[in-house]
């Protein structure tokens, strides 16, 4: 069933209260009120979604009530009716807080678009708040997975550095959690009510990163057709997390060094000079130092990266760290999967404790994800598991259920290997006709390419 918004119509006059009941009670739930005091006792026991309310009231006007409702939720769009002499008081109410104001006498046409822009902002602004507040969740310290030594030393670190400005370099192989990482230190700080800003270095060709980096003017190049703010202007007052550093253009180096030391720039174009507040969060799946020792990184920007350094042990470094993560991704996509699987035999867990995990934490949550949707009976198998997994797995400390599986599946990549060689020898007799390949073997046509599709064989690959 859709939800039917509620509007709470506030205005003294009982035949306006009426056209408007009547006018909007197709799509909206109406609520009519004829002053602030019984406006507000409607708002206190009722849940409204828009406060739709005429200038002039009985009791106080429609700017104290603007004022109240703001007081008792802030996210509640109010939309003021008012005569031509007032318009002034209007626009004061806009300044406000006041969504928007309307002419009386009000036409219809005009109001259903407003109330409609209204409420697409009032729940735009409540998904906002709801997926702040999860997020915080997520990356508050109490929500972070790590049982090893090696994370929760980071774990302090994080702690420590969180509310200082100093700039921090994480660094780590490709999905250890660099990103993660760095908002938690945004959302630590007090930073956290302004933006994180990610910008990935190695994403954008290198004849713009200039200007997503510091924005541009009007008429910079061909294809400025307007002022662009850059990262930097978007950040500030916030964190700029620079994902992928090693990547960066040699050539925009030093320029982001001279933005480091003096947080001031100006914009591609441009003469001013704009001043900015912004913390540095640089992020690298290689090794910078070594890129400096290779030439390929400037050694004075790498120091002033440097200030706080945090890496990011793999994955098969800390196995510790699996178990539980397996849970929190369980219970992470419960919602996903409608709840079904709430737990993991110590067979799949055994064979995922011994993999390597090249992919590190991101492949194990798509793995888990992947198992949760294969899984039927409530709980992850090692059915359920990726083949890949069972081929790096050590059988001397596989348990019996994990060795049956483990031989079970080399039958099945055997069987596999003699039925592909099958079908490559038959498209080669026949000369890559595929009608003849199965009219030799006995087999109708369809049958036959249903098996070069299963074994992943196309005719355009073979060389015949």
């Amino acid at each position: 069933m859709s939800y039917t918004p509620t509007i709470l119509v506030v205005d003294d006059e009982e035949k306006i209260q009426k056209l408007l009941k009547l006018n909007l009670r197709h799509d909206y739930k109406v609520v009519v009120s004829g002053s602030v005091s019984d406006a507000m006792n409607h708002l206190q026991n009722a849940s409204i979604d828009l406060v739709l309310t005429d200038l002039k009231l009985p009791d106080e006007d429609g700017i104290a009530l603007l004022q109240k409702v703001k007081a008792f939720d802030s996210s509640i769009p109010v939309v003021l009716m008012t005569a031509y002499g007032t318009v002034e008081n209007a626009v004061e109410a806009m300044k406000l807080g006041a969504y928007d104001y309307l002419l009386k006498p009000v036409k219809m046409k005009e109001m259903v678009v407003t109330i409609q822009k209204a409420l697409s902002y009032r729940f735009l602004l409540t998904e906002n708040i709801q997926l702040k507040r999860e997020l915080e969740g997520i990356y508050n310290f109490k929500n972070v997975v790590c049982a090893s030594p090696q994370m929760r030393k980071i774990m302090d670190l994080v702690r420590q550095v969180a509310d200082t400005k100093a700039t921090v370099l994480i660094q780590g192989e490709t999905g250890t959690g660099k990103e993660l990482i760095a908002k938690m230190i945004h959302l630590s700080s007090d930073r956290s009510s302004r933006s994180f800003i990610p910008i990935n270095c190695s994403a954008i060709p290198d004849d713009l990163i200039e200007s997503e980096f510091f924005g541009h003017e009007k008429g910079a190049f061909t294809s400025a057709v307007a002022q662009k703010k850059g990262k930097f202007e978007l950040a500030h007052g916030g964190t700029l997390f620079l994902d992928e550093i090693s990547e960066m253009p040699t050539s925009l180096q030093p320029k982001l060094l001279r933005v480091l030391e003096d947080q001031c720039f100006t914009r591609v174009g441009g003469v001013v000079p704009i001043q900015v507040d912004v913390r540095i969060i640089a992020a690298s799946n290689r090794n910078l130092k070594n890129d400096v020792e290779l030439g390929r990184f400037r050694k004075d920007l790498y120091y002033r990266l440097n200030v706080i350094s945090i890496k990011i042990p793999p994955l098969r470094e800390r196995k510790e760290d699996i178990a539980p993560l397996v849970g929190f991704f369980i219970k992470k996509h419960s919602g996903d999967t409608h709840g079904k699987i709430c737990g993991i035999s110590s067979g799949a867990m055994s064979i995922l404790e011994n993999y390597n995990w090249p992919g590190n934490v991101r492949e194990l949550e798509n793995v888990i994800l992947r198992a949760m949707v294969l899984a039927k009976d409530g709980r992850i198998e090692i059915d359920h598991l990726p083949d890949e997994l069972m081929g790096i797995a050590p059988l001397n400390i596989m348990n019996k259920e994990a060795l049956k599986l483990a031989k079970k599946k080399a039958k099945q990549k055997a069987a596999m290997e003699i039925e592909k060689r099958f079908v490559v020898n038959a498209l080669k007799r026949s000369g890559g006709n595929i009608s003849r390949a199965a009219r030799e073997i006995s087999m109708d046509r369809r049958q036959f390419q249903a098996m070069m599709k299963r074994c992943g064989i196309r005719l355009k690959d073979l060389k015949i």
